[in-house]
This record gives C-alpha cells, structure tokens and sequence, in this order.
C-alpha cells in the first residue's frame, strides 16, 4: 500500500504579494504512523487539506495504489482540526449517520457502531449525548468518525489541543492500535504526540520538508549538539537570550539547562543525548 505525494505546489495571494504555503512537496508513505511536526504557519493543514479534497493544488500529483485499485478518497478517514458536533446527537446514532454519509452498510448497523465506540472506549456512553461528552470523549469520537467504513489512509490534524495530558496518553494508545495495517498522517506542533507512536517524522517549515525519517535518525543528526550547563538562577534568562535551551529544571538557586548548539557553550557542558523535543528546537527556534 502507497500514498504517493509528487511536487504538490500551492500558493496564496496576500496583499500584494504572493506566498508559497507548499513548495514542490514530495512524499511517500506506507503502512504506519507519519507525524508532520513544525511551528504554526509551516504548511501542515494546506497539505492535509490538499490530500482531502478540500482545497485544490496548483501543481503536483497524488497518488494511492493498494494493490486492487487507486481510488484513494473512498480510502479516506479524516479528523479535521477543532471538529464540531450535533450535540443532541447520541454518539450512536452520530456514528450512524456518519456510515450513511459514507453509503457504508454493514450486516448490523448498530452492532457496527457500537463497535467502533468500543474502539476508542465509548461504548459505554453510545447512548449518551454528545453535548454532555468531554472535550476528551469528543475527540475520541471525532477518531471513530474516522475510522467507520475501515478506510486505509487516516488523517488527523492537531487531534490533542485543548487535551489534559492522561486524554492525549489515551489518543496516542487508540493512534497506536489503529496503525499496524493502514497510512496514518497525525499533524501537529506537541512533540510528544508525535515521539511515541511515529514511525517516520516529517519536519515541515515554509511549505517545505525540512528533514524526514524516524526519531532515532534525526536524533543522530544531532548527537554532538545537544549539552547540559549548571547556572545559577540569576544568570538562566541571560543563558534563554543568548542560547537555544530546551529545557530548564531548578534545584534550590541552580537550574540544570539543556542548550540546543552547534558550538560547545560554556564551560563545564556535558554533551547528552538528543531528544525529538531537541530536534525540533534545532530546526524550528521556540515552537
């Protein structure tokens, strides 16, 4: 199975000027879980909204083959970003009305949607309305919606703003458990959602790919950048101004700081391990 992106253009008018939101990108995925990552601005949506049909493209191709037929749409599961509700819609009868959307008909309407919820742990609550759901509930909802009709390409765009830590753990188990026989595409800026389940990681800026592969490749790319520095607490927002740290933890009146450098930064550094966090704050700046 292959989703193929070739050379996908598209470009805005704003003002008087013209700005690229994608720049000859060119990608292809197979089974597994993609994380696109980068900062607000860095193209994620247009593309997203190019591989649904929502916005056309003004160059380049797309391609599906599953070894049957390349219709890809009909292939196609899509959680949009900020996904709204018919709150008096029991989340049963939601996921009902999202199959006769898709003209898919199981043998048991019901007992499909019942199991579908139970995929992302709402069975319980399939009688119940979504205007009562929490803003986790509504996001698992918004995952089943996706999956009815057992598509092969599952797309979702910022699934986890707005969501407590224990609900995003909960997104990226359901993320995990879906992945093994189809195309997932989760975008996003939370790094976290990302190094968990992501076999491969696209990091986007500008429209365009900046680097691509898994987490452990990129990490490498960056093995002797990454260090650690004590400094006293009086001295850590001169160390912020000057320096890219990704991370800052306090101990009495020291902090341990984790600088992002391709030079070595003081004395007394230690180099440490990179991190995907690292990665991105080396591409990227602040997210």
């Amino acid at each position: 199975m292959e989703l193929k992106l070739e050379g996908i253009t598209k470009s805005y008018t704003k003002g008087k000027k013209r700005k690229n939101a994608l720049e000859d990108f060119s990608l292809t995925l197979t089974e597994g879980v993609y994380g696109l990552l980068g900062p607000n601005g860095a193209g994620k949506s247009t593309l997203i909204n190019i591989i649904t049909g929502i916005i056309g493209r003004d160059s380049g191709s797309i391609s599906f083959t599953d070894g049957n037929d390349n219709s890809f749409l009909s292939h196609l599961g899509f959680m949009p970003q900020g996904m709204d509700f018919y709150r008096n819609f029991t989340a049963k009868d939601y996921i009902k009305y999202i199959m006769a959307l898709k003209k898919y008909s199981p043998d048991n309407a019901d007992e499909y949607a019942l199991t579908t919820l139970g995929k992302v742990n709402l069975r319980a609550d399939a009688d119940k309305k979504i205007g009562a759901f929490s803003g986790g509930m509504k996001q698992r909802l918004g995952i089943a919606q996706a999956i009815v009709g057992e598509p092969k390409v599952l797309i979702f765009d910022e699934p986890t703003a707005g969501l407590d830590a224990k609900e995003r753990i909960r997104f990226r188990n359901v993320i995990s458990s879906l992945a093994a026989d189809k195309i997932v595409i989760l975008a996003t800026h939370i790094v976290t959602d990302i190094a968990y389940v992501a076999k491969t990681v696209v990091l986007m800026n500008d429209g365009r790919i900046i680097k691509t592969g898994t987490q452990e490749e990129l990490c490498s790319d960056i093995s002797d950048k990454v260090w650690e520095i004590t400094a006293q607490s009086d001295k850590v927002m001169d160390y912020m101004n000057r320096m890219r740290v990704s991370n800052a933890v306090s101990d009495g009146n020291k902090y341990t700081l984790r600088i992002v450098s391709d030079e070595y930064p003081e004395n007394d550094a230690v180099s440490v391990p990179p991190t995907l966090e690292d990665v991105c704050i080396y591409y990227f700046g602040d997210m």
